[in-house]
């Protein structure tokens, strides 16, 4: 089964390269390499990355960890979803 981990934060206006390059560094760090990763950015300053696993759906999977407080705008979003196939 393929899991797709879905993080995407809202940095503090302005600060959107910082929060990209936090991003892109922790992303490096995690303790086990996904199948794919991805990242991606969109209007008011905000981040997304989507990671893919060969894992069952509720495997404990690593997980980008929460930006420090002044560098985001809200709390991460998070989501996990089950890979129903591709076209």
């Amino acid at each position: 089964m393929t899991v797709a981990l879905m993080w995407e934060a809202r940095a503090v206006p302005g600060r959107a390269a910082e929060l990209l390059a936090w991003t892109e560094e922790r992303a490096r760090e995690l303790t086990e390499r996904p199948l794919r990763r991805e990242t991606f950015r969109a209007p008011q300053d905000r981040v997304l990355v989507i990671t893919w696993w060969d894992a069952p759906y509720d495997a404990d999977l690593p997980e980008l960890p929460e930006p420090a407080d002044d560098l985001t705008a809200r709390p991460v979003h998070r989501w996990r979803f089950e890979s129903l196939g591709s076209v």
